[in-house]
């Protein structure tokens, strides 16, 4: 009957359903039917026939109840599209009423008979009744009347008698189920979980194994990997004479599945079972294509499979669970690729904390730099380095970090701002060490002056005392709980290699050191698609020499200032084309405004003139005079190219001289040189003319020829518009996607954390566009300039070297419009190498 009935199904290898209309569990369970494993007689109700019941639609209990006979115990189980989504709870012993106790105690036993009634008549009383938990609380279930006492305080509590008759029982159950998922409660629970708010729920009407009896009885599950690293392991619990989970619950009355010295296990105590066990396991893992989690039950030394749901796993146990499902050839290798979500990546290639810990939230603001680290606060990046020098850990708390700040967080664990959004200086910085890094911390106030932070609920956390940084959901913890530590694995290295076989974009990384560079390799980035040159001259030998050619009166003297530059920039240079060992180095020019290497406070101010031998007063003044309203809109990159050229002349030559440096005759080197801010073909004109002359110049010096890119970084929308003029002159175009996010949008990078969330959760924004990619705005103009950069200048390389590069939705609009390679921070490399593949992958199965 049930067969022909699409809402109440009777569940055949060859019934009519799927997980989009009765729910995964149901569907799982026809599979285990078809696999002939020994699965209760099930009937299943659709999502439409759950709803109905929410709305008080009670179907046809005779149609339900066709299948069973009328003496069977029944439970019924949640079955949700998505097991992860979750349900609620299940109901087991459903039919027990007095006739069955009486009947049951002969056939198994009074006591066994009375705990089966008492279980169900408390679940009842809480799940279906909504009575108080506490009415029980009194009464003793060991009682000789127990169940008379338990029928009285049911009857006195809900004001009418515990119902005797199935159907009753049952239609209860299953009202109680549906509007249970239907709730407020249960809505925003299963929507935190990612679930649509509107998502069905099925049911499941199973015969009861009942799991206690004369003989051998009980119940238990079933896993053969660990959930949390995902190696091979028989996991689990079984409990004589129990029912559903309760092995899971009891603790030190379970036992081992497997022979265990810490205790008694199944394997010994009913072997042939346990071998069956196996068997079932082993062949729901082949069959299904997935590490599943068995619930079965033990009846008199038979064994029934109630249950597989797919075992719950972290981020590291997923990596591999699916590799070696592909290396045992259940799966194909694209398939192992496509089931690990990119960004749970980051669970792998940072310290987070452990899931199961208390965390103590002091404060809260975005999660810029996945990661979690412990230190004591210290407010100064000199603090900082003191800490590290002597072995302490310590997390840097600014309001907003500079670039002088850059040694500090080099020094530090984890990096705390009070201002700050995805793009900000704290943020790009703390990505590319692999920093976790929270900024844009405003629940929380800051009084540097006395040097300490105030939490939201008003405790006091001051320098020294230790707090914990989670970047990954932007939380400051109090404390240091429990972490979990970096697993880079096998798995995760023969995952990344399949991932490369089959993505078709490039990936690369931002690197700005041969530290950062070694990281980049380390994760196989193809190469160096930014090298920020300007963070070289923060290093204390090389500050002091930027900040005398800031001074210097003229071009000459800033010609001879640049001298004590030069031999710096090109030892760099020389490390980094040998660590690349001729993979591409892309090299942007100097970018910064020239007040960012200055001091800003008094004392600083009097450590720089007795540096320079200059009277306070002359350096104050040349300070003032540096100032901008907006010096990010200011006279920075390509202007300060033009404007102040000897500086780009350094640089040019240092990497020319570095070039021939670190290549030999048959392993040529080819930098590739990037300009800046870039909005009009003259400023192309005027640098690539001043470049050509230099790298003529150190030709004929050193009487070697060489070659080398030279490209710009199209981070205004103008360039973007005007891309058909400026590609001509070029040979590549990287997108710099912050800068162009905030000169399209009109907003501070820095500053937009501070209203970002209210203007997400209104709708004003669907994301935060320095964190995923605008792509009908930004995105234009990415379209924009690559199709009229490649108009004048076919074989013009085109990539993004913006975070941007990171972000997988991102990645697939890069692909869409034809980009040749993504950039990003180091650790995020793998992240963009997994989600190209699964974007190749994609387009190969449509």
């Amino acid at each position: 009957m049930q067969q022909s009935d699409p809402h109440i199904t009777l569940i055949t290898p060859d019934a009519p359903m799927s997980a989009a209309t009765h729910g995964g569990r149901a569907k799982c369970l026809q599979r285990l039917v078809r696999l002939d494993l020994p699965v209760p007689k099930t009937v299943a109700l659709s999502f439409d026939a759950v709803h109905g019941l929410a709305a008080g639609d009670v179907p046809d209990m005779t149609s339900v109840l066709a299948a069973f006979s009328e003496s069977q115990l029944l439970c019924v189980r949640p079955s949700s599209e998505d097991p992860d989504w979750g349900g609620p709870g299940a109901i087991l012993n459903i039919g027990m009423n007095d006739m069955r106790l009486s009947e049951l105690s002969d056939s198994i036993g009074a006591e066994a008979a009375t705990k089966l009634y008492l279980k169900f008549i408390q679940s009842y009383s809480i799940h279906v009744a909504r009575l108080d938990p506490d009415i029980f609380d009194d009464l003793d279930s060991g009682a000789p009347d127990a169940v008379s006492d338990f029928l009285a305080a049911y009857e006195d509590e809900a004001e009418e008698a515990f119902p005797q008759d199935l159907d009753t029982q049952l239609a209860g159950v299953l009202r109680s189920m549906a509007r249970a998922w239907e709730g407020t409660t249960a809505r925003l629970l299963r929507q935190a979980k990612g679930a649509p708010a509107d998502a069905g729920l099925g049911l499941v009407i199973q015969a009861m194994a009942l799991g206690v009896g004369r003989g051998e009885s009980g119940s238990g599950v079933l896993q053969l990997v660990n959930s949390d690293t995902g190696l091979r392991q028989f996991t689990g619990r079984y409990l004589s004479q129990s029912q559903g989970r309760d092995a899971l619950q009891t603790g030190a009355a379970a036992l081992f599945l497997q022979k265990d010295d810490r205790g008694p296990s199944l394997e010994e105590k009913a072997p042939a079972a346990f071998a069956q066990l196996t068997e079932h396991a082993a062949l729901m893992r082949r069959k299904l294509r997935e590490e599943m989690q068995c619930e079965f039950t033990l009846e008199n030394g038979e064994i029934c499979i109630l249950d597989g749901v797919r075992v719950q796993r972290s981020a590291r146990a997923a990596v591999r669970i699916a590799v070696s499902l592909a290396e045992d050839k259940i799966i194909p290798r694209e398939e192992a690729v496509m089931r690990i979500e990119p960004r749970a990546l980051n669970e792998l290639l940072h310290r987070q904390v452990d899931p199961e810990a208390e965390r103590d939230v002091v404060g809260t603001g975005i999660g810029a730099s996945p990661g979690a680290a412990t230190g004591k606060i210290v407010f100064t990046a000199a603090e900082a380095q003191a800490s590290a020098a002597r072995g302490e850990a310590c997390v840097l708390v600014r309001r907003e970090t500079n670039p002088e700040d850059i040694r500090g967080m080099h020094a530090a664990s984890a990096a705390l701002t009070e201002r700050g959004g995805m793009t900000s200086h704290a943020a790009v910085i703390g990505r590319g060490l692999g920093l976790p890094c929270v900024v844009g911390a405003t629940s929380m106030r800051f009084q540097t002056r006395k040097k300490r932070i105030v939490a939201a609920d008003g405790r006091i956390f001051k320098e020294g005392d230790v707090i914990t940084v989670d970047g990954t959901n932007g939380q400051i913890l109090g404390g240091e709980p429990r972490m979990l530590e970096a697993a880079l694995d096998d798995s995760f290295q023969t995952l990344m290699d399949w991932a490369d076989e089959s993505r078709d974009i490039g990936v690369r990384a931002n690197a700005d050191t041969p530290a950062d560079a070694r990281t980049a390799l380390a994760f196989q980035a193809e190469g160096i698609g930014l090298c920020r040159t300007e963070h070289m001259f923060f290093e204390a030998d090389q500050l002091i020499a930027m900040r005398e050619v800031i001074f210097a009166n003229g071009p000459e003297d800033r010609s001879v200032a640049l001298q004590a530059l030069l031999p710096m920039q090109r030892d760099m240079f020389v490390e980094l084309f040998e660590l690349m060992a001729g993979r591409p180095l892309c090299i942007r020019l100097f970018d910064p405004p020239l007040h960012e290497f200055l001091p800003t406070d008094r004392s600083g101010l009097r450590d720089l003139a007795e540096a320079l031998n200059l009277p306070l007063s002359d350096v104050t003044r040349r300070v003032e005079a540096l100032v901008e309203y907006n010096p990010m809109l200011g006279m920075r990159g390509v202007r300060l190219g033009i404007t102040v050229p000897e500086i780009l002349d350094m640089q040019a030559r240092a990497i020319f001289e570095a070039t021939l440096d670190s290549c030999g005759e048959n392993d040529p080197v080819v930098p590739e040189i990037m300009i800046p801010l870039v909005s009009a073909k003259r400023e192309v004109e005027l640098v690539k003319t001043r470049i050509d002359a230099i790298a003529a110049a150190v030709k004929t010096e050193r009487g070697r020829e060489f070659e080398y890119r030279l490209g710009v970084m199209v981070e205004t929308p103008r360039a973007a518009l005007r891309a058909e003029d400026i590609a001509p002159h070029c040979e590549f175009f990287s997108f710099g996607t912050n800068d162009l996010t905030q000169m399209t949008y009109g907003l501070s990078r820095d500053d937009a954390g501070r209203f970002m969330s209210p203007y997400v959760q209104q709708g004003v924004f669907p994301e935060d566009p320095f964190h995923t990619l605008d792509q009908e705005g930004v995105g234009e103009l990415l379209r924009l300039g690559a199709e009229r950069g490649r108009r004048a200048q076919p074989n013009l390389t085109l990539s993004v070297c913006g975070e941007h590069g990171g972000s997988p939705e991102s990645i697939a609009f890069c692909r869409e419009i034809g980009l040749d390679y993504v950039s990003c921070s180091p650790f995020r490399v793998p992240v963009a190498r997994l989600a190209a593949a699964q974007l190749a992958i994609s387009d190969k199965l449509q």
